[in-house]
């Protein structure tokens, strides 16, 4: 029986890092396929349980320095305490808090004997240009016997991690970016204290005037506050999961026993009656069975403005009720609620890679054992070549700068994160604007989409019928003649009925008494109000009385697709109102602005031919395809794919289940509670065709963010690493010290994820 589970890595430092704990799984027997990412720290496993589990996954890891934090329980919880159990995300900020804590103390210990260190060396480079005058001699011997001191200290303690890093790449043969730091400021130390021990019996060989305890120093510190910094702002990318996490209600206000009692959320049943007062977070997805209120859902749906609810009307969990109190109905608890499926849906998103990172990761895979390579090429070059130029002594010194220096500025960091992070940002972006995205690799797609491919019904239209007009032929007033149409309509079973029914409930019109009810198939109904016989119905009823209505009273809105209803005595018409399925008012506007975007629309219906063309031609749309079936929709979508067009099909996520899977980037419309989430690749909640257009603006300010970051990450290393091997020496003199190349791998990083975070400030 195979498994699927998301799972947070402790002690992961770096993009190699996360190739090799890839590799390692993907090698144990029972493993189906892994997927890790260093930007989200986390795991992504399917295996058979028959042939492994997530302890003995651990295990294989372990060695290397990295674990599995496994939860304890597979459920999904309620409370954001029982949340964070199974995402492993309360627990993981808990200890990247402490993670920070730790870091931050090694900094402020280490940062005064950096300054020092700094200060010592500038006064040295200073006074070989006669900038200043030379150190006395007394204080040389004083920071010759200092700097040791404040080295060991910073290598062993604050450094310990990169020594470690360093011990299983000789046991293990992994190495990781500590390993190449380790590597890189244990030499200088090494051949420092070698000099400071040795120091007269090298003298005739070397220059034992120069050390690098500073090197030493000042690189540990750089690179450790570059983690702090790094650290904390991968915290900050990730805060949309931990504010979705605090909506959730810790109690609920239950019905039990004729009482009200508070019970932890946990204990919810099904069909529990909930009582919800004014401010109170909803726990559960249910139906309001008593009471009305005004719900605010900003955070589920984007949707700025709160939600009117009444009887029969749906809530979902953690959203809240801004005024009067009411009951309702448990019908979705624990992981079945709407807020369970976007936390669950936002992590694996965030968790996914996106196809453009592949490249990133096939360099970091391969990146660590190169940079080895070079330094040490490097350091052979400048002794054998450097030697009959410079001098043995002077070639020693360079090349052991250049050893040093290759292996600190070479990062794979910024370039392992420049991917997940921007995906981490946009991923929990769209979340707060309703736009749930199932994964990385459709966030990218959808950049790319050229045509998009609407269904009407639900995603044009609202999907069910509405009163759209009234023509009153008669001496009453609007509001009379709505009361006799919905008195006689309150009976009827037709969705056309209901409309109607429901737009005079709107108005609060009163219905009156309906006497001898009939329906008559398939052309109306009639009966008599106070002593008045009425008839309602289409064109049909009205001929059988042998009345008739001119064309051109019902031509206007029967072009535009509604359907009048005809109110009538057997003498005269007194009215009609139209009704239809009616079109969404943000669907004009977002038909433009992907006219703006360069991007071409298609509608695609079961509908006839005149009511679809009428609709396409009111809010802009450029093809129409009617009378279609599913299988045909499908047809459609391949058919614009062959023309090689990327293709966004746009749709109610049940019937146009064959068309969202075939299109390059399905897009379901999701309506209250009714996510399908798992018919798309992405879902817009509350059924709102403009945040489709915030979609595709998301999908290409994260693109353009992810290339930018590749950018920063190349070039520090294309620049970098051919710089501090000593290339440009030769001809113009340049040679990179290790203290600048620490100072630019930690920054990289740091740039990678602040570029990152400032989609966040992107208004879509």
């Amino acid at each position: 029986m195979n498994a699927h589970q998301i799972f947070r890595i402790k002690g992961m430092h770096c993009a190699s890092c996360a190739g090799t704990i890839e590799k390692t799984f993907k090698k144990v027997p029972g493993v189906a396929s892994a997927e890790v990412n260093y930007g989200t720290e986390t795991a992504k496993v399917n295996w058979d349980e028959t042939k492994t589990n997530p302890h003995e996954l651990s295990k294989k890891i372990e060695p290397f320095g990295y674990s599995l934090a496994i939860p304890a329980t597979k459920e999904m919880g309620m409370s954001p305490d029982e949340h964070a159990t199974h995402l492993g995300l309360q627990q993981s900020k808990e200890e990247k808090l402490a993670e920070l804590a730790a870091f931050r103390r090694k900094v402020l210990s280490v940062i005064p004997l950096t300054i020092f260190s700094i200060f010592v060396m500038t006064s040295d480079i200073l006074a070989q240009f006669n900038l200043v005058p030379a150190t006395p001699y007394i204080w040389k011997e004083f920071f010759h016997h200092l700097l040791p001191i404040f080295a060991t200290y910073t290598l062993f303690v604050v450094g310990q991690p990169y020594l470690v890093g360093v011990y299983r790449f000789i046991r293990y043969g992994k190495a990781n970016m500590d390993t190449l730091i380790g590597i890189g400021t244990l030499a200088a130390f090494i051949y420092s204290f070698v000099i400071t021990a040795f120091e007269e019996t090298l003298r005739p060989f070397i220059n034992v005037e120069h050390t690098y305890y500073d090197v030493t120093i000042v690189v540990v510190t750089f690179i450790t506050l570059g983690k702090y910094l790094e650290a904390r702002s991968k915290l900050k990318t990730g805060d949309a999961i931990e504010k979705l996490l605090n909506l959730q209600a810790k109690t609920a206000l239950v019905i039990r026993g004729g009482q009200e009692i508070e019970i932890p959320v946990t204990q919810v049943l099904h069909d529990d009656l909930i009582i919800v007062k004014p401010a109170g977070k909803i726990p559960v997805d249910g139906i309001v069975t008593e009471g009305s209120s005004y719900v605010d859902e900003s955070m589920v749906s984007g949707e700025p403005m709160p939600v009117q609810k009444n009887t029969d009307d749906t809530v979902v969990a953690g959203t809240i009720n801004t005024s009067g109190s009411f009951t309702f109905r448990a019908t979705k608890i624990g992981s079945e609620t709407m807020l369970a499926q976007i936390i669950t849906m936002v992590q694996e998103a965030q968790g996914s890679k996106a196809p453009i990172q592949a490249l990133a990761d096939k360099i970091s895979a391969v990146f660590v054992p190169i940079v080895l390579i070079l330094a040490v090429v490097a350091l052979a070059a400048w002794l054998s070549i450097g030697t009959g130029y410079l001098g043995f002594s002077q070639a020693l010194s360079y090349g052991l700068v250049s050893f040093v220096g290759i292996l600190v500025i070479a990062c794979p960091c910024a370039l392992g994160l420049a991917t997940p992070t921007a995906i981490i940002v946009g991923v929990g972006k769209g979340a707060k604007e309703g736009i749930l995205i199932k994964d990385a690799a459709t966030l990218e797609k959808l950049h790319k989409a050229t045509v998009v491919v609407m269904d009407k019904t639900g995603t044009i239209t609202r999907g069910k019928p509405e009163l759209i007009g009234i023509k009153n032929l008669s001496d009453k007033k609007d509001d009379e003649l709505m009361t006799i149409l919905a008195s006689l309509e309150k009976k009827s079973e037709h969705p056309i009925a209901h409309a109607i029914v429901t737009y005079a409930s709107e108005k609060k019109l009163s219905f009156v008494s309906v006497e001898k009810f009939e329906a008559i198939k398939g052309k109306g109904l009639t009966g008599i109000i106070n002593d008045v016989e009425y008839y309602a119905g289409n064109t049909a009823l009205i001929q059988d009385l042998g009345l008739s209505v001119a064309p051109e009273v019902i031509a206007e809105e029967a072009q535009a697709g509604a359907t009048p209803v005809i109110l009538a005595t057997k003498e005269k018409i007194l009215g009609l109102v139209f009704v239809a399925d009616a079109i969404k008012p943000e669907a004009k506007e977002a038909v433009a602005e992907l006219h703006r975007l360069g991007i071409s629309v298609v509608m695609l219906t079961g509908d006839n031919r005149t009511t679809a063309r009428a609709i396409a031609d009111q809010v802009g749309i450029d093809e129409v395809v009617a009378e279609v079936l599913p299988a045909d929709k499908l047809k459609k979508i391949k058919e614009l794919q062959k023309q090689g067009k990327i293709v966004a099909m746009a749709g109610d996520g049940v019937n146009d289940a064959p068309a969202l899977a075939q299109a390059d980037v399905g897009i379901a419309m999701a309506t209250g509670t009714d996510v399908a989430i798992e018919s798309a690749g992405i879902t817009l909640l509350r059924g709102d065709i403009s945040k489709l257009i915030k979609a595709i603006k998301l999908s290409k300010m994260t693109m353009r963010g992810i290339k930018q970051n590749l950018f920063w990450a190349f070039i520090y290393n294309i620049v970098g690493i051919p710089l501090a091997a000593g290339v440009f020496y030769p001809i113009f003199g340049w040679l990179l010290n290790p203290v600048f190349a620490g100072l630019a791998m930690a920054f990289s990083s740091v740039s990678v994820v602040s570029n990152s975070l400032r989609l966040k400030t992107k208004k879509l």
